[in-house]
Parts: C-alpha cells; structure tokens; sequence
C-alpha cells in the first residue's frame, strides 16, 4: 500500500519546523529589502537630491506596503515608517520660508 517499507514518517511537529523555517527566511528577506530601499531613500535625501529622493520614496511606500499586504510587517509600523519617511522628505526639501 503506502510508501517503502523502511521510510520513517515525518512528525507534524518536524513539518511544522520545516514550515517555520521557510517562512522565517522568506520574511526575512522582505525585511532586509525593506531596509535597503529606507537606507536609498536617506543617502538620496542627504545628497539633497530632491528627484532621487521623490523616487526613492515612491519606492519605500511601495516596498512597505507590499510587506504589510504579505503579512510581514503589521499595519501600524509601516503606517509609521511611511510617516517618518514622509516627514524626513518634507522637512528636506520644503520651500525656505521668507
């Protein structure tokens, strides 16, 4: 019936482990992106490259957003990271008042 008679079955908890460590790597991952599109973003914005730095932007919000949607991050750490990323690149590059 069943498979080779000498193969050893594999535990739920084993699997479970195996299941974990995929995950764990795949997070992991998205993470890292994550913190290099950021670490982009903040070498653009202390270059004072306005339009390198509007793109790059455009690509974190982009990058955390897909993170949340994969379940990697929680709603109210990339709602506050966009925040701060947002605020640095506002505060940047605002019109010097008169």
């Amino acid at each position: 019936m069943g498979g080779h008679p000498l193969a050893k079955k594999q535990t739920s908890a084993q699997k479970a482990h195996k299941q974990s460590e995929v995950r764990r790597l795949h997070n992991k991952a998205i993470k890292s992106t994550c913190r290099t599109v950021v670490k982009q973003f903040v070498e653009a914005v202390q270059a004072k490259d306005q339009a390198a730095a509007e793109a790059k932007l455009k690509a974190v919000v982009s990058t955390l957003d897909s993170a949340r949607t994969k379940g990697v991050l929680t709603r109210n750490a990339v709602a506050r990271k966009k925040s701060r990323m947002t605020k640095l690149y506002n505060v940047s590059f605002a019109a010097p008042a008169k």
